[in-house]
C-alpha cells in the first residue's frame, strides 16, 4: 500500500477515534439512564465505491 493511503487512513482513523469518543461521553453524560451500566457500542465503516461494510462491535461499561 503506497504511503500516502497510509497516511490518509491513519488521519481518518484518529479523527474517527477522537470524534466517536466525544459522541460517546456526550451520549453517556446526557442519559438518564447509563449510570452504572454497560453498553454496547457497533461502529460501522463503510464505503461504497470500495465495496467496503466493516462492523465493530463491542462494550463498555462502568468498571472498564
Amino acid at each position: 500500500m503506497a504511503d500516502d493511503y497510509n497516511m490518509s487512513i491513519r488521519k481518518l482513523l484518529k479523527q474517527v477515534g477522537v470524534t466517536s469518543q466525544s459522541a460517546i461521553e456526550a451520549a453517556l453524560r446526557d442519559s438518564s439512564r447509563a449510570a452504572g451500566q454497560t453498553h454496547t457500542i457497533t461502529v460501522t465503516v463503510k464505503s461504497e465505491s470500495l465495496g467496503l461494510n466493516h462492523k465493530v462491535s463491542g462494550e463498555i461499561s462502568p468498571g472498564a
